[in-house]
């Protein structure tokens, strides 16, 4: 235990000077604006990105969460796998064209291009607001795969996870995306080099694959349940599909993927990573793999906290030393995620609030402090998730956080191709889809947890009066219901003629890249 101990902790520090100097690294000479601090300078190559948008999006929770389904609920769990298979393609022009239309106007959120594009500030508060709800119990998820860890190597109480956010709050502050930038190299080698370990090692010594296979298989027959088992049923696959579909284009329209993506240096850089990022889908299919490897192992939670079933397979099949690397893997798989998701929902906080309804004549220098300020409140947020709610109430977030941050989707990727909603509309059925989406979790139940309440994601179709036991995942009725608002709203807005907002973007900036001549900074105007 001591060997974990200090291996951890020896890991987590080297990774921690890191961040403070990463403040030097690829610095400029003035570092004081959101273009330095918030998104690095804008000029991260190829395998910069890959690892800050790869170290962004696959996460502690990540590691530790994806097998502890697997291990609590079987083949439901692997929706993360083809999720992520399809967002990338998916989402890879959408991408292009955020990316090109914000460096032409100097950009820096997703609420920055809807206040350009539909000429509404209610509109990109809106959007703002929605942005930061919806990372916020993202961020505090990251301390579950620090807090399963720490329970592992038996550190209790909450003071390690203080000093380790405090640490984070610190390099962060002064560095800015380039820590997580310069981190993201050593996390994602450390995961990769843990994962394949374990990924060969520990079946050897579990009696191979059908030995793993068939413990599982016999612990769900053992304890049957409508939606768990290996195999999915006709209970579960349309919940599955329907997640699958709906958290693939929730990942992008987090304010955390796109600043990461905004980073780039240019419209190669993105195409390339989004051609290479499937590439650890692979990598998240092992991951997966680890909750059955916990069931073969006999492996318990720590009281109910499911997801400490990975900390301590590592701990019964490594040894001491190995474990103490796996679990820095995992504890600081948590401070990249956490850092970016930090500055993303500070960045919303300063231009999309701060700069158009507090101060609106803002220096950069300006922006760039209020914008690490609000970092800092944001990290405290997250704390305080943590600490004040029970974990696994605020994994349960997680699933509500991407029903929330779906109702984004008909203004920031739809808004990249078609100017056609009106903005009455689309506030409408972002109305419409938070209300419904709400409406739906606040009726989801999750008896093994015990909670009548935003119990989970999959919403029963009985309670729409159908004659079947199927679920379907809450964010995707919601997101109907938001388009169709938004498409009705648009037709009466127009029909009444509703004057509508000024477009700042023309066609020919969806497709500028680097070194384009028409770049510009983009001026806040009055209109409402």
């Amino acid at each position: 235990m001591t060997t974990e101990i200090v291996v951890f902790a020896v890991l987590f520090l080297i990774v921690s000077g890191m961040g403070f100097v990463a403040s030097r690294w690829r610095r400029p000479d003035d570092i004081a604006s959101l273009h330095e601090w918030g998104l690095g300078g804008r000029n991260f190559g190829t395998w910069i990105t890959w690892f800050l948008v790869g170290g962004d999006l696959y996460t502690a929770y990540t590691f530790v969460a994806v097998p502890a389904l697997l291990f609590g609920a079987g083949a439901t769990g692997f929706f993360a796998v083809p999720y992520t298979v399809i967002v990338y393609p998916l989402v890879m022009l959408v991408l292009i064209r955020l990316w090109s239309v914000s460096h032409v106007h100097g950009l820096v959120t997703p609420a920055d291009f809807v206040r350009a594009r539909f000429g509404s500030p209610t509109l990109a508060l809106l959007v703002a607001i929605t942005g930061i709800v919806a990372t916020m119990p993202y961020i505090a998820l990251q301390l579950v795969g620090i807090e399963a860890v720490l329970k592992t190597m038996g550190v209790t109480g909450d003071l390690p996870i203080i000093i380790a956010f405090a640490i984070l709050a610190a390099y962060t502050y002064q560095s800015g995306l380039r820590a997580p930038a310069l981190i993201a190299f050593v996390k994602d080698s450390l995961i990769y080099v843990v994962i394949l370990v374990a990924i060969i090692y520990i079946p050897t010594q579990l009696g191979g694959w059908e030995s793993i296979f068939g413990a599982a298989q016999a612990k769900f027959e053992a304890t049957p349940a409508p939606t768990d088992g290996i195999l999915l049923n006709a209970n579960n696959q349309l919940q599955y599909v329907t997640l699958a579909l709906g958290s693939a284009l929730a990942l992008f329209l987090y304010p955390h993927s796109v600043t990461g993506v905004l980073a780039s240096k240019n419209r190669n850089v993105i195409k390339r990573n989004m051609s290479a990022l499937p590439a650890y889908s692979v990598l998240l299919g092992l991951i997966a793999l680890l909750g059955y490897m916990a069931i073969a192992a006999g492996v318990k939670p720590i009281g109910t906290d499911v997801n400490t079933v990975v900390p301590q397979l590592f701990e019964r099949m490594f040894p001491d030393w190995f474990a103490g690397v796996a679990f820095a893997a995992v504890g600081i798989g948590a401070l990249v995620p956490a850092a970016i998701m930090s500055i993303a929902a500070a960045n919303l906080f300063t231009r999309n609030i701060y700069r158009e309804y507090i101060k609106r004549d803002a220096t950069d220098a300006q922006e760039a402090a209020a914008s690490k300020i609000a970092s800092l409140v944001v990290k405290v947020g997250a704390v305080l998730c943590i600490l004040l709610i029970d974990p696994q109430f605020s994994i349960d977030l997680q699933l509500i956080g991407g029903v929330i941050i779906l109702q984004t989707l008909p203004s920031v990727a739809l808004g990249l191709f078609t100017r056609w909603f009106h903005r009455a509309g689309l506030i409408a059925g972002w109305v419409a889809g938070m209300t419904a989406g709400m409406v739906m979790l606040y009726n989801i139940a999750n008896p093994a947890t015990k909670h009548a309440h935003f119990g989970g994601s999959a919403f029963s179709l009985e309670k729409l009066g159908l004659d079947t036991k199927m679920t379907i995942y809450a964010g995707f009725l919601a997101l109907i219901v938001n388009l169709v608002v938004a498409v009705l709203g648009t037709i009466i807005a127009r029909s009444a003629k509703v004057a509508d907002g000024p477009d700042a973007t023309s066609e020919t900036d969806y497709t500028a890249d680097e070194g384009d001549p028409r770049v510009r900074d983009l001026e806040v105007t009055s209109s409402t």
